[in-house]
Parts: C-alpha cells; structure tokens; sequence
C-alpha cells in the first residue's frame, strides 16, 4: 500500500542520508506533501509531490496520510502564501509563522481557516492576493545564501527562484539545471521582461546558477545573499565588484 504525508512545521530539512549531521539537499515547506519511498524507526525517504525532490526527513516532524487523505488534499482549494512570513495559528491558540511558498490546502477564503486531517488553523493576518513580482521578489533581499534553503533564513539560487514562481502559480522543479529545461527561449536580454529567468555556465556548460530579471536590466538573485545587480548580454555585473561575476548562457520565459 502506497503511504503519503504532508508538513506541518514551518520548514523541514530534506537529507542526503538519515542523519541530522547529514548534508541538507532541499527543504519541505508547511503544507508541501510528499510520497514514502522507504521508512526506518527514526527516518523517512520521501519523494515532494511538488517538485519530485527526493530526501530523508526526520519522523517526528511529519505526518503521514493515508492514500485517501493525500488525494483529497491534492484535490482541495489551497492557497499558497505570498509574505515573506505569514502568521497562523491552531486550535490550541498557538501560532505558527510560516515562509513565503507555504501551501495552506482545504483553504476556505471566506473565513481564512483551513484543515489537515483533524488539526484545523487560522489565519491570523489579512491575506492579499493583488500581488506585483517585483515586490514579492525584494521581500527577500538581504537573505542569507543557504545550500539547500527555500525561506528567508536561508535560501539558494534556485529554491529562490522555485518559490517565487510557486507564488505566482507555476511549478518548477528543484535545481537549476533542471529549471532550465522549463519555459520558453527568449533570445536576447533586451527582449526579457520582468519575471523571465536568467541562467548562467560554467567553462564546461553546466547549469550553475539562475535568477529572475526585473526592470533597468536588473537582476535579483541568491548570491552570498539575496541581492540585485545589473544584467546584460554577457551576463551579471555585481554592482559591488564591479565585475562580471557570472556568465549568461539563456533566459526563458516561465511566466504568463
């Protein structure tokens, strides 16, 4: 029988193998639900239902779903979170502050609550759907770069870009040379757009970094930190460097 579940802590590390001491690869955000792939007494490979990103999660900060509850909430109206922190709280009056990219399923936008099984929450604060990219991009400018991250704390090139994208409704895998493979072509920087990715080589052709362009041949990308600098044909000037720093190989059009 096939097994299922779902997060409900604000961030869950996905590990290379089934130790804490282990390399974080990704992470699962509140309410991302994920396939079991393999179990032991203290540890969990999974499969996020979102990505197809595979990792070990640590047993007490999750919660298993039946084959049944799993396909109902992949069915519900969800909502997916567009503040760099969103407030919710349980029926214990505990709140929960959960990232930007968070998924709140069974969500009824008349009353803001929504359910996981029998735990049912609330949202604290007022949700606003009237959302500009370029707004929900520099909520995270100044976030530390974090292998591995997809939150404010600690984020990477492509978790950036994956959940912002998330944000606007479209799904992009994990690492940024799958990323590529997304979207349409768009030949020449001077055509791009706000929201078009940018993605960036290394000497031997491997995919190594992206980032989302904006306005005046800006680009805001996870750097050493979440940052912006200019952009041009040849590929990212960092504005502090005063140098090129890496180099452009194609941009794609990911985005209505």
């Amino acid at each position: 029988m096939n097994k299922y579940g779902i997060c409900v802590s604000s961030i869950i590390p996905l590990r290379r193998e089934p130790n804490e001491r282990s390399e974080m690869t990704s992470q699962l955000l509140f309410g991302e639900t994920f396939q079991v792939l393999e179990e032991t007494i203290k540890w969990t490979f999974i499969k996020n239902t979102f990505d197809a990103y595979s990792g070990w999660v640590d047993n007490k900060e999750i919660i298993f779903l039946s084959e049944e509850n799993y396909s109902d909430i992949l069915k519900s109206s969800f909502l997916v979170t567009n503040k760099l922190f969103t407030k919710i709280k349980n029926l214990k009056d505990e709140v929960i502050i959960i990232p930007a990219g968070s998924t709140l399923p069974n969500f009824n936008r008349a009353t803001h609550n929504f359910n996981i099984l029998s735990n049912h929450y609330e949202l604290i604060e007022e949700y606003n759907s009237d959302i500009d990219l370029d707004h929900v991009c520099k909520q995270f400018l100044n976030a530390p770069y974090l292998w591995g991250g997809k939150n404010p704390f600690g984020i990477d090139c492509s978790g950036f870009t994956q959940v912002i994208t998330k944000i606007f409704g479209k799904q992009l895998p994990r690492d940024a040379n799958q990323q590529v493979n997304s979207g349409e072509n768009i030949n020449f920087i001077s055509d791009a757009i706000p929201g078009d990715l940018a993605f960036f080589d290394d000497e031997e052709g491997n995919i190594i970094h992206v980032g989302i362009i904006l306005n005046n041949n800006e680009i805001i990308h996870a750097s050493g930190k979440v940052r912006i600098d200019k952009i041009d044909q040849q590929g990212i000037n960092n504005v502090d460097l005063k140098k090129y720093t890496h180099k452009l190989r194609v941009i794609k059009r990911v985005l209505n």
